[in-house]
């Protein structure tokens, strides 16, 4: 399977930025040259209209003063070219050349009944003609411009204006360049904060320097590490504290290895025996809270894998196995059911149930009284768990959350990971939970609430 390939932010946008400035300048100068060209012509027509105009002043005082004998041609120096200069000639109204300049062909530029300006197609190529007649319309003159000339100047004006667009890309590309080799220089630092670190290095990268567009991601990366870092000092906390919870009841199995395997008679024994018993159903229990909490630590995002249930279903489901258990205790157990539609995670919530439940029965003393009820209250789900056991101090009802806690006037063995697990869940649901004094002020209550 090909991998996706890698491709640059900095080249793509110095590439786009280049691009986009070329192009625009490719189409200001078109339109410059364009607007510059149309502005020339003008300023030609409006040149050769003024001269022509000029050398009939001139041709006219010159009739005046010497008459019309025969037609005089007006020199021009040897180093100009008249193909690319102005050519003139001025006839009389009876059809006759009067004036000309070296190279002004004899025979008319241009129609003789015609004033004004205009395109001629001549032998030597194209040219600007305009004629005019004098005021008493004695006298015309034909001023022809080779459109060669005009070519050449705009041709000039566009050699310098691509050499001035050419310099001024190459200016362009060179700040462009730095300008986002700047921009990315926090971005750089930031990435290489990130590659230089270890596994175990998961400190908050700095935003000093990054853009505003890349500080969100940043960000996103810091909460990100936040999370792993959180993770990993609970996996390492749950980890200690594992292995020092399991080390009592393993210690305690192996002691009562050694003491059976030295006892003097059977009654010694069975003595010994009992106790292995209850040491291997400490770890036993110990070991099935971990798996648990193993189980539920990658579910623990919340909202995770809930489905419409009826927690009132679930634990009728569940009532007679309860039952079952509290009357081997000597316990009394009352279920107030109500419909309670809400969204659940059915294993996670059976595991809640179930360690509500069994810490109940297990701390309830003989003749007491257990009560499990659910429904719907002021837009909430509620489940509740009361008991008439020793109940729980006000200042330890937090405390009792933390994994591994046990009170420590507690009677009954546990691994105090019960009521860990159960608010790991309730996060899980979004829920909230409280514990508050059990009926008339004994015993213990566990209320949780619900979105409906």
């Amino acid at each position: 399977m090909n991998a996706t390939p890698v491709w640059s932010l900095r080249n793509a946008l110095f590439r786009w930025l280049i691009g986009l400035t070329l192009a625009l300048w490719a189409l200001s100068a078109v339109i410059v040259y364009i607007e510059a060209d149309n502005e020339s012509q003008e300023l030609f027509d409006q040149s050769l209209e003024e001269t022509a105009h000029l050398l009939l002043s001139l041709a006219e005082y010159e009739v005046r003063e010497h008459g019309t004998a025969s037609p005089i041609i007006v020199a021009m120096p040897a180093e100009r070219n008249h193909h690319q200069y102005l050519l003139y000639q001025v006839w009389d109204k009876q059809g006759r050349l009067l004036y000309k300049n070296a190279g002004a062909p004899d025979q008319p530029i241009g129609p003789r009944a015609d004033s004004g300006i205009s395109w001629v197609q001549a032998p030597t190529g194209k040219q600007r003609v305009y004629a005019s007649w004098s005021n008493d319309h004695q006298l015309q003159i034909q001023v022809a411009e080779p459109a060669t000339h005009r070519k050449d100047i705009s041709h000039r004006f566009a050699y310098k204006l691509s050499g001035f667009a050419v310099a001024l890309a190459a200016l362009a590309a060179l700040a462009i360049w730095w300008s986002v080799r700047r921009l990315f220089r926090g971005l750089q630092q930031s990435t290489q904060e990130v590659a230089s670190r270890t596994p175990n290095d998961l400190a908050s990268v700095s935003l000093d320097g990054a853009p505003r567009e890349v500080a969100p991601l940043l960000e996103a990366i810091n909460r990100l590490f936040e999370r792993v870092r959180r993770t990993m000092e609970r996996e390492q906390r749950f980890t200690a504290d594992a292995a020092h919870e399991l080390r009592t009841p393993l210690a305690a199995i192996k002691t009562s290895l050694q003491v059976i395997e030295r006892a003097r008679n059977d009654a010694e024994r069975e003595e010994f025996v009992t106790a292995l018993g209850v040491s291997v159903d400490r770890a036993s229990r110990l070991v099935d809270q971990l798996l648990t909490l193993s189980r539920l630590d990658p579910l623990y995002q919340r909202n995770t894998g809930l489905v419409p249930l009826d927690l009132a279903q679930l634990m009728q489901e569940q009532l007679a196995g309860w039952t079952t258990q509290a009357a081997r205790q000597q316990l009394q157990l009352h279920a107030e059911l109500q419909a309670a539609p809400c969204l659940l995670n059915r294993d996670a919530i059976l595991i809640l149930l179930r360690n509500l439940v069994e810490n109940a029965v297990r701390y309830t003393p003989p003749g007491g009284q257990i009560t499990v009820r659910c429904g719907l209250h002021n837009g909430h789900v509620e489940l509740e768990v009361l008991d008439t056991g020793p109940g729980i101090p006000a200042p330890l009802r937090e405390r009792v959350f933390e994994r591994f806690v046990r009170l420590a006037d507690a009677r009954q063995p546990g691994s105090g990971l019960g009521l860990s697990i159960v608010r790991q869940i309730c996060e899980m649901h979004s829920a909230s939970i409280e514990l508050a004094d059990g009926p008339e002020g004994a015993g213990l209550s566990v209320r949780i609430r619900l979105p409906a």
